[in-house]
């Protein structure tokens, strides 16, 4: 039997929103189920560290390859640590959560199939309002190449303090400031933006980190939430996660 148009409408309705239902009710705790159940009992009963690319058992933390994408890689604390928000991350011994990623960006390279140039790669954490897991996770990408290009203009006009950048990078008004060195050594970039005016320890929650490789350093940019206009501080927002500029530079 034929059923009459509205009906059909409201089936075709009530199936697609069965189809992304899976995708709202995403478990928030996945990524931490997934170190802490699986890739941390198996380095340490079975020294490999699947289903993760690696473990550091003695550093804290372990590198993923997130199912999205072609090269985007995730470094996760092996700590129960919520977020850029947590007061862990500011602790004195917490481990440098940013080091370890940056180190982790071969990876990423080995994915692309060639080697990438520093300025090309970048690492982001998203604000709660611009995640979908509870647990702390750093993307560990390429950067979009429209990306690349503002910041290899805009980087000449960034100093070693906070200011906006230049022109802001997708509507959104980003801070940056430049960090000298081969790696990122030094007062970590959490607590660097923790101690920009008016942010502090309780501010946290409200702003993204994105660290971008420059030729020789690096530019650390932040964005702060702004509901209003639709930023909810996703520095992933930066990055590519097909990598466009391993397939560029092999043409």
């Amino acid at each position: 039997m034929r059923l009459p148009a509205t009906l059909r409408r409201a089936a075709l309705a009530l199936l697609l929103a069965l189809s992304l239902a899976p995708a709202a009710r995403a478990d928030p705790d996945a990524l931490w189920r997934i170190v802490h159940g699986q890739c941390v009992p198996d380095q340490r009963d079975h020294a490999r560290p699947a289903p993760c690319q690696a473990v550091s058992l003695d550093g804290g933390w372990a590198v993923l390859k997130d199912r999205r994408g072609a090269t985007q890689f995730l470094l996760i604390p092996t700590a129960r640590v919520t977020g850029i928000e947590d007061p862990a991350v500011l602790a004195p011994d917490a481990p440098d959560y940013f080091a370890a990623a940056w180190a982790a960006r071969g990876d990423v390279a080995a994915r692309a199939g060639r080697d990438l140039p520093r300025d090309a790669l970048s690492l982001a954490i998203n604000s709660p309002s611009g995640r979908s897991q509870n647990q702390l996770h750093i993307h560990i990408d390429c950067l979009r190449p429209d990306i690349r290009a503002a910041l290899r203009v805009g980087a000449a006009a960034v100093g070693t303090d906070w200011a906006p950048l230049p022109g802001g990078l997708l509507g959104h008004r980003y801070l940056a400031r430049r960090l000298d060195g081969a790696d990122p050594a030094g007062p970590t970039p959490f607590r660097l933006l923790a101690a920009m005016p008016g942010v502090g320890a309780a501010g946290m929650a409200q702003w993204t980190l994105v660290l971008a490789g420059l030729p020789q350093g690096f530019l650390l940019l932040a964005d702060r939430a702004d509901p209003a206009a639709g930023d909810r501080a996703s520095g992933e927002e930066l990055q590519d996660h097909d990598c466009a500029l391993a397939r560029a530079a092999a043409n």
